[in-house]
Order: structure tokens, then sequence, then C-alpha cells
């Protein structure tokens, strides 16, 4: 969803491995998947907030 916003397209080449990885991850911690999502949404507030300083800097120069 955040590639999405920011106009990216995910390359989606590794996706099963990186899947395979998580599930892996998961069996051993089942708390992992909170810390995960909670890291996750820190990364797509800052590449947002990064968007918009960026828009903003351009508008002031």
């Amino acid at each position: 969803m955040t590639c999405a916003r920011l106009g990216l397209t995910p390359d989606f080449d590794q996706s099963g491995a990186y899947v395979q990885s998580w599930l892996r991850a998961l069996k051993d911690d089942k708390r992992l998947i909170f810390k995960a999502a909670s890291e996750a949404q820190k990364a797509a507030e800052w590449l947002m907030n990064g968007q918009q300083n960026e828009a903003e800097e351009r508008r002031a120069a």
C-alpha cells in the first residue's frame, strides 16, 4: 500500500522466499507479528512524511 501511495512498483521476484522466511520466524516467535507490524507502520509513516517534506521544500523554493 505504501508503494502505491508513493507511486512505486514493487519487485515481487523474491516474494516467495520472503514469505517463507517470515513463516519460519513466526513459528519461532508468535509475538513477532506485532513487533513487525509496529516497525512497518513506523517505516511507512517515515516514508510518507519524507515525501510530504520533500514536496513542501519544492513549493518553498
